[in-house]
């Protein structure tokens, strides 16, 4: 995949974080940034929440109980973020790189069908519905925004986590949609093993190398 020249990017750990602090973060930086602003790779996990996309329509969200619901400046409809979802959230400069979001987007997907391959399991993309999928079940969610040329928000990857809200919406807009994880298709997978996985093809396929 032709994508950008080499760079260096800064990838921060921020554990298991609260979900409106990190996107207030991810806002500001973007807002503050420049032209010489290194790009930032943010791999967070978040406590239960739905978030729901700028064009999302309420009648998505089907029976939301005690998870709270924020509306954020991405795009897609509802989605759910709980502990065991790896989520990363590419604070990157299209601009300067000379690049359009569509690329981003399938490189984002790339990386994530090679990781999985890598644990014996088989995902494919869809046309027009971003993401990544197995066995015709979601296991992989991306909404991205950009602004000023910068994108934010990200992907989340299902690994070992309760599923069981995603019963209460209609994933990414979808009536019917099943959603899956990674430890439902290899049993023995760790997180932190996965994570690593998935930064390293992350940065192979954008041409990004890791600041030390």
């Amino acid at each position: 995949m032709d994508f950008i020249k080499s760079a260096e990017i800064t990838l921060k750990y921020l554990g298991l974080s609260e979900y409106e602090p990190v996107w207030r973060a991810m806002q500001e930086f973007t807002e503050q940034r420049d032209e010489s602003t290194l790009d930032e790779l943010w791999m967070v996990e978040h406590p239960p929440v739905f978030t729901q996309g700028q064009a999302g329509k309420s009648e998505h969200v089907l029976n939301p109980g005690e998870i709270p619901i924020i509306q954020v400046d991405r795009g897609g409809q509802v989605t759910y973020h709980g502990p065991g979802q790896i989520v990363i959230y590419p604070l990157i400069d299209l601009k300067r790189h000379k690049i359009g979001i569509k690329l981003l987007v399938n490189g984002i997907e790339e990386a994530l069908i090679r990781t999985m391959s890598e644990l014996g399991v088989t995902a494919n993309r869809r046309e027009k519905a971003p993401g990544v999928y197995t066995d015709n079940k979601k296991i992989a969610s991306l909404g991205l925004r950009v602004r000023k040329g910068c994108t934010f928000h990200g992907l989340a990857f299902n690994i070992h986590m309760d599923l069981e809200p995603f019963l209460r919406i209609n994933p990414c807009g979808f009536t019917g949609l099943e959603v899956t994880q990674l430890s439902e298709y290899n049993k023995s997978v760790k997180f932190s093993q996965v994570q690593e996985q998935l930064i390293k093809h992350l940065c192979e396929i954008l041409n990004f190398t890791i600041r030390k």
